[in-house]
Parts: C-alpha cells; sequence; structure tokens
C-alpha cells in the first residue's frame, strides 16, 4: 500500500471530523426557545430608549383620529361620551409604561411616546389595574 486511507463515499465522517447530526426534534426544539426567547430581549428596553421617543403631538392627524388628549381631566365630555374620570393612558393595556412612568410608548402610536395622563377613545382597561 502507499500509505493512502481508503474512505468510502457514503462515509462523511472521515471526510468532516465536527460534523454531527441533528434531529428534527432537537432542530424545532431550539427553535421554539430562540422563538420564546426574542420577547424577553425587549423587556429590557433601557430608560434612554424610553427617552428617544417623541412626544405625542395632540395635532397629529391619527392622534387626532383616535381622540387623544395629553390630560384626561380636559377631555370634553359631550364629544367623547364614553370618557369616564379614571381612564388614563397609564391605565389602558396599550400603554407601555410602567404605572408610575410620566410618559411612555403606546402600540397605537409607534415611535411617539403618550404622557400617562392622557387619553383616547381605544382606551381598554390593563389586566391587574
Amino acid at each position: 500500500m502507499d500509505g493512502r486511507r481508503y474512505v468510502p463515499a457514503n462515509d462523511n465522517t472521515q471526510r468532516y471530523p465536527m460534523q454531527t447530526t441533528v434531529s428534527r426534534r432537537a432542530l424545532l426544539n431550539g427553535a421554539l426557545v430562540a422563538a420564546a426567547a426574542l420577547p424577553l430581549m425587549k423587556l429590557g428596553t433601557s430608560t434612554a430608549e424610553a427617552a428617544a421617543l417623541v412626544p405625542l403631538d395632540p395635532n397629529d392627524p391619527s392622534a387626532k383620529a383616535l381622540g387623544y388628549a395629553a390630560d384626561s381631566a380636559k377631555v370634553d365630555g359631550a364629544a367623547n361620551p364614553t370618557h369616564k374620570a379614571e381612564q388614563v393612558c397609564s391605565t389602558c393595556a396599550q400603554y407601555l409604561g410602567k404605572a408610575d412612568d410620566a410618559q411612555a410608548g403606546c402600540n397605537l402610536f409607534p415611535g411617539k411616546s403618550v404622557a400617562a395622563k392622557g387619553w383616547c377613545k381605544v382606551w381598554a382597561k390593563k389586566p391587574g389595574t
């Protein structure tokens, strides 16, 4: 023999020693864990990111369409009969901040921050408040 090793054509373990077989179950489990971890990465948003949001202008077309007011106490009850005094952005399901934040993001106004004491027509009670 001339020192060459015989490697069968279907034996990849000799040509690729680091190659391992991954089962479909292991692949799906890994994908599920990664998908579940993505929202958790967003939970650690910093105060600087929240401060980077532009405050919502009540004259913005989307704010006007939803009847947004920066102060719930100043909402016209005749124009908004569903408004109640205890309805403020900080107790709304769409509000992205903590209850003690003065301003925070809102799902309805991406890239903008709303006042915690604000209100709009889409107000819906946040679970647990």
